[in-house]
């Protein structure tokens, strides 16, 4: 969970999972190990999948489900290793990923046993106009407009695959998998669904704000505690025979 650190990338004066996570391995292998995550997260962004490659020559195969248990009790509970792959030299944690897909999660209904894990937003929501404001982002490639200011990238370009919002009893949750993010954009996105949702924002307005390509044009960024990255997709293929 995502809630105690300063995202995935390590940083000075913050504690991050990849600083953690270095730390453990480190201590584990003898070696001084250094991983590269699939990308980064925001401050308080949670993951129930995310991948990372580093080089050892700690023979980690050995027994692979002892490794996994020395690493898992040596880690804090919030962070949890699931797998580990020995994989091609050729393959990168982050530019080999083909897709990644996230989840952002709203409740409807107070629940204290969610807090930090969802955001609690009670007001109605005409979902249907989300829905359609949500299938035109299919239609577009350029996502300044729900991009964060200053952004250190080359470009503004995402091809969503998929994106839509469902009814999961009092929980109302957007699912978009996309070949690349903006940082902010998810949250960014969401925002601007729930102002067309709130009845602030229609179609049409909602299209021009993509057209526009400025952030300012957009509505708010939804709180960090509600978004989780839920999987990242690679070829099939990048694991070493």
């Amino acid at each position: 969970m995502g809630t105690r650190y300063h995202g995935w990338q390590r940083q000075p004066n913050a504690t991050s999972v990849q600083l953690v996570l270095e730390n453990s391995l480190t201590m584990l292998t003898g070696q001084q190990i250094s991983t590269t995550g699939a990308g980064r997260t925001d401050t308080g962004v949670h993951a129930r999948h995310f991948t990372a490659h580093f080089e050892s020559d700690h023979d980690l195969f050995d027994q692979p489900g002892d490794f996994l248990y020395k690493i898992n009790r040596v880690l804090p509970n919030d962070i949890a290793v699931k797998n580990l792959y020995r994989v091609k030299a050729e393959v990168h944690a982050r530019f080999s990923a083909l897709s990644r897909t996230y989840e952002y999660i709203i409740r409807t209904s107070k629940d204290p046993f969610d807090t930090g894990f969802a955001w609690y937003f009670p007001r109605p929501l005409d979902v249907y106009a989300m829905n359609q404001a949500t299938s035109k982002i299919l239609e577009f490639t350029d996502f300044t407009s729900f991009s964060k200011l200053h952004a250190d990238v080359k470009n503004n370009l995402c091809r969503i695959m998929s994106a839509d919002w469902h009814i999961q009893e009092d929980k109302l949750i957007f699912r978009v998998q996309a070949d690349r993010f903006l940082r902010n954009m998810v949250r960014a996105l969401v925002g601007t669904f729930v102002e067309v949702g709130l009845g602030k924002t229609d179609i049409l307005s909602f299209s021009r704000i993509m057209e526009a390509r400025d952030r300012s044009k957009a509505g708010f960024s939804v709180p960090a505690h509600g978004l989780y990255l839920v999987d990242i997709a690679y070829p099939d293929d990048i694991r070493q025979a």
